[in-house]
């Protein structure tokens, strides 16, 4: 096999990277004069920047602006508002997961006493698509999705092409009706708000909240990561559970259910020493004044 000077030199350039990446790590442990219980899992998760290979989840930030920041130099793509991603995954989105089933429960269980769910961070419509099938919803069920614009117009798209009549999509709280039902599955990750000030904006608080696949940090303070999705870094928010429910509760929110769903735990390639995260899933239902 040939090799030509530019792949030798595009080597050694990467040897040479990969001496510094591990010269800085063994001086920052060092200098922590034995703090660091797992020094061998920190630099395997810091040379993992170097490796050509994909990853899923990258880095560990403070905050989105930070994470953000950080997408901003690994690639022209960055967050979720871009067409280029609407139809990542489209498919597989719309498949019935065993982490579904509290959730189609509940919307059953709830069935009598709503007429429709705004359905926020819902992508193309990917929830009602999987779960039509299997819940008895009237025809003037309203089920509306709340996306980011570029989402919500392949969405629109999308269900015109499927003739799905039922689903509606806005980009604007302002233009979200008042619905008994709010549905937030996968949302809370990729939020960059307390979810409070998210149901704040909206014309009336929801009696009801599902929300589903929620990621936690398991130990140690919130934490923000880079998911890579299609071409895109997106950020990805470990939560901290306790804030989170109390957050909701000083709206006047109580917690009903609560589920675990372990297959859904992720651990950040690149800072594997945080340990894995923990995914949940909640029903609040909101006290009468």
């Amino acid at each position: 096999m040939n090799v030509t000077r530019t792949q030798l030199n595009g080597r050694d350039n990467w040897s040479v990277k990969m001496k510094h990446t591990v010269k800085a790590v063994l001086l920052k442990i060092r200098s922590g004069a034995g703090k660091s219980r797992v020094p061998l899992q920190i630099i395997a998760g810091r040379l993992r920047y170097l490796s050509p290979l994909p990853r899923r989840f990258t880095g560990a930030y403070l905050s989105f602006d930070d994470a953000i920041a950080a997408a901003a130099k690994l690639g022209p793509l960055t967050g979720y508002n871009h067409d280029e991603i609407a139809h990542v995954s489209f498919e597989k989105m719309c498949e019935v997961v065993p982490w579904d089933y509290p959730v189609m429960f509940w919307l059953s269980r709830l069935g009598p006493d709503i007429d429709g769910v705004l359905d926020a961070g819902g992508h193309l419509g990917t929830k009602y698509r999987a779960f039509r099938g299997m819940l008895d919803l009237p025809e003037n069920f309203q089920w509306i999705i709340y996306e980011l614009s570029a989402i919500a117009e392949a969405g629109r798209k999308r269900a015109k092409l499927d003739g799905l009549d039922q689903l509606r999509f806005v980009d604007s709280l302002e233009d979200a009706p008042r619905l008994p039902l709010f549905l937030g599955s996968g949302l809370m990750q990729y939020l960059d708000v307390p979810l409070s000030s998210l149901l704040s904006g909206l014309p009336a608080l929801p009696r009801h909240l599902l929300l589903n696949k929620v990621a936690f940090k398991k130990a140690g303070p919130p934490v923000v990561t880079l998911e890579r999705i299609g071409k895109a870094y997106v950020p990805y928010q470990m939560r901290d559970e306790k804030a989170f429910v109390s957050d909701l509760e000083k709206l006047g929110y109580r917690q009903v259910d609560r589920w675990s769903i372990p297959a859904i735990s992720h651990v950040i390639e690149t800072h594997p020493e945080l340990g894995a995260s923990e995914s949940a899933g909640f029903y609040f239902r909101l006290q009468q004044t």
